[in-house]
């Protein structure tokens, strides 16, 4: 069994205790863990999507500058 493996030298190690005293803080920091900001520059932002085009078919939905 892999946890008995080590189970002779877990005594050594304590057992970390954390005690949130400030849980609204707390509770924004779970909020924003998975936030990413992105910065896209304006030259970027104008050239995202691909120009129309007079051809049959789907039309192209993201330009070259966005696929990298």
């Amino acid at each position: 069994m892999p946890f008995k493996h080590n189970a002779e030298r877990r005594h050594k190690f304590d057992k970390a205790e954390y005690k949130v005293t400030n849980w609204s803080a707390y509770n924004e920091s779970l909020r924003r863990r998975g936030d990413i900001t992105v910065w896209v520059d304006d030259s970027v932002a104008d050239a995202w999507f691909a120009p129309a085009s007079n051809r049959r078919g789907k039309p192209a939905t993201y330009g070259s500058p966005s696929i990298l």
